[in-house]
């Protein structure tokens, strides 16, 4: 399925209605460009779980856990060289500990996903500065923005 979001405003809001339909356990990869909107996405779906906490990109850290009404693990792995520092992290065990896990950059873990994998691809239209975000998985086809 796919939306267009006008604002940053409209991916909080989109982000927010598949952060209700998130489930524990669930594993949620952010594919788009720098500065494409995964991180605001990530704040909706944060809000949606109950997170008061501000929700940041964790570049720099790797990892920012918080908690809600399910805990939220949120992964950027753009500095990690391979899959092996993955694996050395230890980033599998964060996908089976009862709750939602959200990764940007996801290519780098990409043999340790779970086949259940929720994508969202999140696009610039360079015209008009829309996102185009789109989300694969049955679980969010009657989603409306």
């Amino acid at each position: 399925m796919k939306w267009i979001a006008d604002s940053p405003k409209d991916t909080v809001r989109l982000g927010k209605k598949i952060g209700r339909r998130l489930r524990p356990n669930d594993v949620v990869t952010l594919h788009g460009t720098l500065g494409a909107g995964k991180t605001t996405f990530a704040k909706g779906i944060a809000e949606a779980l109950g997170i008061r906490e501000a929700v940041t990109s964790p570049t720099f850290t790797i990892l920012s856990q918080y908690s809600g009404s399910l805990p939220l693990t949120h992964m950027d792995l753009y500095r990690l060289g391979s899959e092996e520092e993955f694996e050395l992290l230890g980033g599998e065990d964060f996908f089976y500990a009862e709750g939602i896990t959200l990764i940007e950059w996801s290519e780098k873990a990409q043999p340790f996903l779970p086949k259940e994998t929720v994508e969202v691809f999140i696009s610039v239209n360079p015209d008009t500065q829309q996102r185009i975000i789109e989300i694969q998985g049955e679980r969010f086809e009657s989603v409306r923005l």
